[in-house]
């Protein structure tokens, strides 16, 4: 009787047991893509003007900053880490970029470098605290969140609206397509930026090392894999992406402020694990976190659609997905054994 109810229980908690690795893996990239259509499809048939190629476009060029720090992220989470720093980051590239444009009169050319070099600096010596002292990344990220946030108020407490004219005209540039469709600059940089990170971590070297040093630390370096340089290496690079996504916010709000981004490393996450990237690190795709993205984008528009609903719709609907999806991990990987 009591071997009966454990093999039942062991079924409900193991339902994807006998689904082969590779397509287990999948399953929530799957759940996510369908998700993003059917939202699409209803609102389609819901709302007046919805089902449109534009309204997919608007969905990167409200989310393009968004995309470029959550591929960053997944970089963090893929080793089973996390970097609560990338809103702050993002923040603070806001306001280095307009306070050394718009009160400086540095060149955008100049600024541009200049802020991507502090972003992955951050990132690396970040990395460097983590692996060097063996300190779990919440607590070295979450000091770097509000030092940066702590650094946006030293440069300024107001925020500084940019009227330069080169970075007003990359913002207000749009690069039309076919029937009149169009998408910013910034949505270009943030497709660039997810092909870049695709490539790289499915076709080299580093991307395998950064699976593998998720999917178990020890045994990578057992296998003598480079687990320390990796480990620094992937904060340096959501560190990167954190000061290009502040950069992108620059152009999207043509302003600085110490309040920008509040919460987007939470966004970021979100959207990763929606996206089918394991908390726990070894199993995801940055493509699923792009899907994660638009989902959050379309969350956003059907609540505008709907015009009668509270933005903080948008927060529930998003944390009640996440719930979701996070069960959906823990069924797909089973319960471990007590004797772990």
């Amino acid at each position: 009787m009591s071997t009966g109810i454990a093999s039942a229980a062991a079924q409900l908690t193991r339902p994807f047991a006998t689904v082969s690795p590779r397509i287990r893996t999948r399953i929530p990239l799957i759940v996510t893509a369908v998700l993003l259509a059917v939202m699409f499809s209803v609102g389609s048939v819901r709302y007046e003007g919805f089902l449109s190629a534009q309204v997919v476009l608007n969905l990167l060029i409200d989310n393009g900053f968004l995309l470029v720090v959550a591929v960053g992220a997944t970089f963090v989470i893929l080793t089973g880490g996390i970097d609560l720093s990338v809103g702050s980051m993002v923040a603070l590239s806001t306001m280095l970029t307009a306070w050394l444009v718009e009160s400086h009169g540095w060149p955008l050319a100049t600024v541009i470098p200049l802020v991507l070099l502090v972003g992955a600096a951050s990132g690396t010596l970040m990395g460097w605290i983590i692996h060097t002292f063996e300190i779990q990344p919440f607590i070295v990220t979450l000091a770097g969140m509000f030092l940066a946030r702590g650094l946006c108020y030293t440069i300024s407490t107001e925020s500084i609206t940019i009227s330069d004219p080169t970075t007003a005209g990359i913002a207000q540039t749009r690069l039309y397509g076919p029937g009149g469709l169009f998408v910013s600059v910034p949505v270009v940089i943030a497709l660039a930026v997810l092909v870049i990170a695709f490539v790289v971590l499915h076709h080299t070297r580093f991307g395998r090392n950064v699976y593998a040093l998720g999917g178990n630390e020890s045994s990578a370096r057992l296998m003598g894999l480079p687990a320390g340089s990796t480990k620094i290496a992937v904060y340096a690079v959501s560190g990167l992406c954190s000061a290009l996504g502040g950069l992108l916010l620059t152009f999207y709000m043509l302003s600085g402020y110490a309040l920008h981004a509040m919460g987007m490393e939470l966004d970021a996450i979100a959207a990763t694990v929606i996206g089918g990237t394991l908390l726990t690190g070894g199993s995801g795709f940055v493509l699923g976190t792009a899907l994660g993205v638009l989902v959050l984008g379309m969350i956003q528009t059907v609540v505008n659609f709907q015009g009668t609903l509270s933005s903080w719709w948008t927060r529930i609907v998003i944390g009640a997905l996440l719930l979701v999806f996070i069960v959906l991990q823990r069924l797909m990987s089973g319960r471990r054994p007590a004797a772990d």
